[in-house]
């Protein structure tokens, strides 16, 4: 099969265990991930854009473990036809509330009986080869996803549920291509559990450490601690176009980090060249933290009517409008400053 395929699924176990299927299959894959509404569209705007700014002539769109509405389907099919390149359009799922556009659409494929990670493994095995270990995860996967609960692989699902659903530590927006790579890695991990005696407990018990082997570098440290340097790290190599400016002074912008004074320092402190460091949150507030450089308390006041300490302010952006694009938040919070205009921390 010589496409390259852009594979949009879910953000909880059923989506990342069919994106773990086409990642054991297929070669040549750019993942996306997606809840429903609004993030929908904007994935889906990426995935069609991305193909027109690829010279790959041929290409696979494969939904899986998302039913999208006729408006969706009908938007998604529109921007596939003016596109002049070979592109195949695949949707495999569960959900009922899909009934209306397969009925109208012959590349929507429809299973209520069996979750998408089946439906996904049974589909691409069925023309390729199977996987012992691929269809034992499969199989607990279908288990929880479908609520078998006299099931015996259910319990077993039940933690691996969890294990995705806690799984907060890599910001996807920001990092989607890291985010796809650790839920990989926890699904690869947890699979050697499967087999023992009592797996649900003996790996409720091993999740910690599982997650800790994929932060550690070197010596060991706090799960907290790793993934703080590994943030920092990551901010570090992407610095330069997740650069914002405001007059001469110079900052970063993250998209909901969390730990914003620990990972913000910590940042500034490895990045002496950088001035600030901001973040901003889906409810619209952004944290500002600074190290002596700039006063952001007043930073903060002009841009989003707030203040605090000169190193450490913090605000409210009305205007912003939230996106599951990193770039288009960076432009957005780039335009507020320009409109509101600057006063170079003096």
């Amino acid at each position: 099969m010589n496409y390259k395929i852009y594979h949009l699924s879910h953000t909880d176990l059923d989506g990342y265990g069919c994106q773990m299927v086409t990642n054991y299959f297929f070669k040549n894959i750019e993942f996306f991930n997606s809840n429903y509404g609004k993030e929908i569209n904007e994935r889906m705007n990426q995935i069609t854009q991305a193909i027109a700014n690829s010279d790959i002539e041929n290409n696979l769109v494969l939904i899986t473990d998302l039913n999208l509405t006729l408006e969706q389907a009908k938007d998604l099919e529109g921007k596939i036809k003016i596109n002049q390149k070979d592109v195949k359009l695949l949707l495999l799922d569960h959900h009922k509330s899909g009934q209306d556009c397969a009925n109208e659409y012959d590349w929507y494929f429809l299973d209520a009986t069996r979750s998408a990670t089946k439906i996904t493994y049974d589909f691409f095995s069925s023309i390729l080869n199977e996987n012992k270990d691929l269809s034992k995860l499969t199989d607990v996967i279908n288990a929880v996803d479908i609520w078998l609960d006299d099931d015996k692989e259910f319990e077993l699902g039940k933690v691996c549920l969890g294990v995705i659903s806690a799984a907060r530590e890599i910001n996807r927006v920001m990092f989607p291509k890291e985010n796809s790579q650790y839920m990989f890695a926890i699904l690869e991990k947890i699979q050697p559990f499967f087999n023992k005696e009592n797996p649900h407990i003996i790996l409720d018990e091993a999740i910690h450490s599982i997650k800790k082997s994929f932060f550690q570098l070197d010596k060991n440290d706090t799960l907290s601690n790793l993934v703080s340097t590994y943030n920092v790290n990551m901010l570090t190599k992407n610095k330069e176009k997740m650069q914002i400016n405001y007059g001469e002074y110079k900052g970063i912008l993250t998209y909901n980090i969390g730990n914003v004074s620990i990972i913000g320092n910590d940042f500034l402190k490895k990045n002496p060249d950088f001035d600030f460091f901001m973040d901003i949150t889906s409810r619209k507030t952004i944290s500002l933290r600074a190290d002596g450089k700039i006063d952001v308390s007043k930073m903060a006041a002009r841009l989003g009517n707030g203040g605090g300490h000169p190193n450490a302010s913090g605000g409210l952006l009305n205007s912003f409008k939230d996106s599951f694009v990193y770039d288009n938040v960076r432009k957005q919070v780039m335009d507020i400053i320009a409109t509101k205009g600057v006063n170079n921390g003096k």
